[in-house]
Protein backbone atom coordinates (compact mmCIF):
# COMPACT_ATOMS: atom_id res chain seq x y z
CA UNK A 1 0.00 0.00 0.00
CA UNK A 2 1.32 3.33 -0.97
CA UNK A 3 1.72 6.82 1.35
CA UNK A 4 -1.48 8.46 1.81
CA UNK A 5 -1.42 11.58 -0.75
CA UNK A 6 -2.03 13.66 1.86
CA UNK A 7 1.74 13.45 3.36
CA UNK A 8 2.99 13.99 -0.68
CA UNK A 9 1.24 16.86 -0.78
CA UNK A 10 2.51 18.33 2.32
CA UNK A 11 6.33 17.53 1.35
CA UNK A 12 5.38 19.23 -1.97
CA UNK A 13 4.05 21.88 -0.41
CA UNK A 14 6.93 22.68 2.15
CA UNK A 15 9.41 22.69 -0.45
CA UNK A 16 7.86 25.18 -2.84
CA UNK A 17 8.64 27.77 -0.62
CA UNK A 18 11.46 29.32 0.42
CA UNK A 19 12.42 29.71 4.16
CA UNK A 20 12.73 33.85 4.77
CA UNK A 21 16.31 33.25 6.61
CA UNK A 22 19.31 30.82 6.82
CA UNK A 23 20.98 29.55 9.59
CA UNK A 24 24.60 29.80 10.16
CA UNK A 25 24.63 25.94 9.73
CA UNK A 26 22.80 25.96 6.85
CA UNK A 27 23.56 26.50 3.05
CA UNK A 28 22.21 26.16 -0.30
CA UNK A 29 24.43 23.31 -2.56
CA UNK A 30 24.10 22.02 -6.27
CA UNK A 31 23.41 18.03 -6.36
CA UNK A 32 26.33 16.62 -8.48
CA UNK A 33 25.68 13.07 -8.15
CA UNK A 34 23.27 10.69 -6.42
CA UNK A 35 25.63 8.30 -4.28
CA UNK A 36 23.27 5.56 -3.33
CA UNK A 37 20.28 5.22 -0.56
CA UNK A 38 19.31 8.74 -0.12
CA UNK A 39 22.61 10.03 0.01
CA UNK A 40 23.85 12.82 -2.28
CA UNK A 41 27.22 14.51 -2.98
CA UNK A 42 26.61 18.14 -3.45
CA UNK A 43 28.93 21.04 -4.28
CA UNK A 44 28.57 24.10 -1.77
CA UNK A 45 29.18 27.54 -3.36
CA UNK A 46 32.99 27.35 -2.35
CA UNK A 47 33.22 24.17 -4.43
CA UNK A 48 33.78 22.40 -1.52
CA UNK A 49 31.98 18.79 -1.97
CA UNK A 50 29.99 16.82 0.69
CA UNK A 51 28.11 14.33 1.54
CA UNK A 52 24.38 14.96 2.74
CA UNK A 53 21.81 12.54 3.54
CA UNK A 54 18.22 12.91 2.46
CA UNK A 55 15.78 13.58 5.29
CA UNK A 56 12.98 10.41 5.83
CA UNK A 57 9.88 12.53 4.79
CA UNK A 58 11.23 13.34 1.45
CA UNK A 59 11.81 9.76 0.46
CA UNK A 60 10.34 8.42 -1.93
CA UNK A 61 8.14 11.21 -2.50
CA UNK A 62 10.44 14.31 -3.28
CA UNK A 63 12.99 13.50 -6.53
CA UNK A 64 15.73 15.16 -6.92
CA UNK A 65 17.87 16.04 -9.97
CA UNK A 66 21.25 15.72 -10.83
CA UNK A 67 22.49 19.74 -10.91
CA UNK A 68 19.39 20.34 -8.92
CA UNK A 69 19.74 22.42 -5.66
CA UNK A 70 18.58 21.64 -2.29
CA UNK A 71 18.86 23.09 1.28
CA UNK A 72 21.51 21.22 3.34
CA UNK A 73 22.18 21.93 7.26
CA UNK A 74 25.64 20.46 8.58
CA UNK A 75 24.75 21.60 12.19
CA UNK A 76 25.13 17.26 13.49
CA UNK A 77 28.58 17.36 11.93
CA UNK A 78 30.54 16.83 14.72
CA UNK A 79 28.15 14.50 16.49
CA UNK A 80 28.53 12.36 13.37
CA UNK A 81 31.23 9.28 13.38
CA UNK A 82 30.49 8.89 9.74
CA UNK A 83 31.24 10.05 6.23
CA UNK A 84 28.10 12.59 5.82
CA UNK A 85 28.66 15.62 6.22
CA UNK A 86 24.78 16.65 6.50
CA UNK A 87 21.29 16.44 5.74
CA UNK A 88 18.98 18.06 3.13
CA UNK A 89 16.51 19.84 4.84
CA UNK A 90 14.26 21.56 2.06
CA UNK A 91 14.57 21.08 -1.77
CA UNK A 92 14.69 23.30 -4.48
CA UNK A 93 11.60 23.22 -7.13
CA UNK A 94 10.88 26.58 -7.75
CA UNK A 95 14.10 27.78 -8.50
CA UNK A 96 12.84 31.44 -9.94
CA UNK A 97 11.43 32.17 -6.16
CA UNK A 98 14.30 31.03 -5.10
CA UNK A 99 16.79 33.23 -6.55
CA UNK A 100 14.99 36.39 -5.23
CA UNK A 101 16.08 35.09 -1.84
CA UNK A 102 19.13 37.46 -0.27
CA UNK A 103 20.45 34.66 0.86
CA UNK A 104 21.03 33.07 -2.79
CA UNK A 105 24.66 32.35 -3.54
CA UNK A 106 26.07 34.61 -6.01
CA UNK A 107 28.40 31.88 -7.25
CA UNK A 108 25.39 29.93 -8.30
CA UNK A 109 24.17 32.45 -11.37
CA UNK A 110 21.68 31.47 -13.40
CA UNK A 111 23.58 30.32 -16.91
CA UNK A 112 21.88 31.41 -20.05
CA UNK A 113 20.40 29.04 -22.36
CA UNK A 114 22.30 30.74 -25.04
CA UNK A 115 25.92 31.24 -24.96
CA UNK A 116 27.11 34.46 -26.44
CA UNK A 117 28.76 34.41 -29.63
CA UNK A 118 32.31 34.18 -29.66
CA UNK A 119 34.92 35.57 -31.56
CA UNK A 120 36.45 32.03 -33.04
CA UNK A 121 33.15 30.20 -33.51
CA UNK A 122 30.84 32.43 -36.36
CA UNK A 123 27.24 30.82 -36.16
CA UNK A 124 25.49 30.53 -39.41
CA UNK A 125 22.41 29.91 -38.23
CA UNK A 126 20.16 31.89 -40.45
CA UNK A 127 22.59 32.63 -43.00
CA UNK A 128 22.42 31.72 -46.24
CA UNK A 129 25.38 29.81 -47.31
CA UNK A 130 27.81 31.46 -49.90
CA UNK A 131 27.43 31.25 -53.56
CA UNK A 132 29.27 30.21 -56.49
CA UNK A 133 29.02 32.75 -58.72
CA UNK A 134 30.65 35.41 -56.46
CA UNK A 135 33.90 34.88 -57.47
CA UNK A 136 33.80 33.91 -61.21
CA UNK A 137 33.52 36.69 -63.09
Amino acid sequence: MGRPKRNIFAAAEETSTPPPSLTPTQAIARVMKAEGNCLYSCSLPDQKLVLVELLSRFRNTIWIKRGGYVLIDTKETDVRQNKIDGEIINVVRDEHIWRKEPYWPKEFAKASSYPEDSDEEKSTAGKMPPSDSEGEE
